[in-house]
């Protein structure tokens, strides 16, 4: 059977998994579809989860990828509340939650990332949460508001926007980081300092270099972390976020490629040539700094549905895209292109104290990667020039007073 009239089975309807049954049927995909996915909801954005839907200014209907009924107007057989359990390539069928089976001719691994717990006594007390699905921040809402303390343990993006809405839902905030800066791991200190003295003004804590080391509790709830120091953080509710891990349990167990996710090609497709992987598990290249990463955002969810539906569809394989990303924070809009890999120069554009700069990252006179606060202009055309590999005038780069145009030509 050809993959243009095969069945195609999706596990995972986050993201990835819901963009890539729309898009095999748009590009015209006429074999059967199933999709199968662990929430009770269908597809939706989970960007808003930590921002809009805290505020109650979003709920599953508004952030809904698709209304229910366009899975089977297109032929789509949606499944929630399943997850798969174990996939036999041999007999090509994945054993399912609910005890039944399903065979395949074409799987999509779409089965996303989970958020990191802490190994840490008091773990399992109830108001220590995590932030992934809508269930999660429909919990945190619930439980975050005037007069409450929330404390955020992890000062990476989740944690600083979770930190933001936290205060403008009226909660207390202390965020607990353990290394000596914010955003450690994906920002430069100039990101970093900016972010914490802006928090710092809408009334949020900070303590860094500080490890925790327990939850404390009465009566089975969380009333505080207690840090490798012995000091006791008060608080009402606890968010965790220090990261995630691909969930690439399913794919290892069958024998699949995997390398802290799973292995995939430009096509993404993995090891075997009948199986598929996108979005948060997808261990896949990035042509632009010539190595294999594993990425966790919406575009690259949607590069990756892309790719497999093209790949199945029989389409041409779309262009190579500049990954990038976002954070929305108080009236802040962090834009985020490419990765800053082997990087020997650092140049600020702009002023941060306006609360409107750019951040470039450059190898030689390449740019490889931007970080942009309100400044759309660098975002863009910082995009161009990671992509086509142009060098640049550093000089001029540096000048706001020369347009990201002229920079770029």
């Amino acid at each position: 059977m050809s993959e243009a009239a095969s069945h195609v089975v999706i596990l995972g309807a986050g993201h990835a998994g819901g963009t890539a049954a729309a898009l095999l049927r748009q590009y015209g995909h006429a074999g059967p579809i199933t999709l199968v996915g662990e929430e009770p909801i269908p597809p939706y954005q989970r960007p808003p989860l930590s921002k809009a839907w805290l505020k109650g200014e979003a709920d599953a209907d508004s952030l809904a990828l698709k209304p229910l009924e366009f899975y089977a107007e297109h032929g789509i057989d949606f499944r929630p509340s399943i997850a798969g359990l174990s996939i036999n390539r041999g007999a090509k069928s994945v054993a399912l939650s609910d005890g039944s089976s399903i065979g395949y001719d074409v799987l999509i691994l779409a089965t996303g990332a989970r958020a990191i717990a802490l190994p840490i006594p008091g773990a399992d007390l109830d108001g220590v949460m995590f932030l992934r699905t809508a269930a999660d921040a429909e919990t945190l809402k619930a439980t975050v508001g005037p007069g409450k303390r929330l404390a955020v343990v992890g000062g990476g993006y989740i944690g600083l926007e979770v930190a933001a809405s936290g205060r403008a839902l009226g909660a207390e905030v202390v965020v607990l980081e353990r290394e000596p800066r914010l955003l450690a791991r994906v920002a430069c200190e100039t990101l970093s300092t900016f972010f914490k003295a802006y928090h710092e003004q809408h009334g949020v804590g900070f303590e860094l270099g500080a490890t925790a080391a327990a939850f404390e509790g009465a009566d089975g709830k969380v009333s505080g972390v207690r840090l490798a120091d012995g000091w006791v953080i008060p608080c009402d509710a606890v968010v965790v976020g220090v990261g995630a891990a691909p969930n690439d349990e399913i794919a290892r167990d069958c024998g699949l490629e995997t390398t802290r996710g799973v292995v995939v090609d430009l096509d993404a497709r993995t090891s075997d040539p009948a199986i598929f992987a996108i979005g948060d598990v997808a261990h896949r290249p990035m042509p632009i700094y010539d190595r294999m990463f594993r990425m966790e955002s919406v575009p690259n969810a949607l590069e990756g549905a892309k790719q497999a539906a093209s790949a199945i569809a029989g389409r041409p394989q779309p262009a190579g895209e500049v990954p990038w990303q976002w954070s929305d924070q108080y009236d802040l809009k962090l834009q985020i292109a490419g990765y800053a890999f082997d990087v020997d120069e650092v140049l600020v554009r702009g002023d941060p104290a306006t609360a409107k700069f750019a951040v470039f990252h450059l190898r030689g006179d390449k740019v490889q990667s931007v970080e942009a606060i309100n400044s759309p202009p660098e975002f863009m055309m910082g995009k161009q020039l990671i992509l086509g590999r142009r060098p640049v005038d550093k000089a001029r780069l540096a000048d706001a007073a020369v347009s990201m145009k002229e920079v770029a030509l």
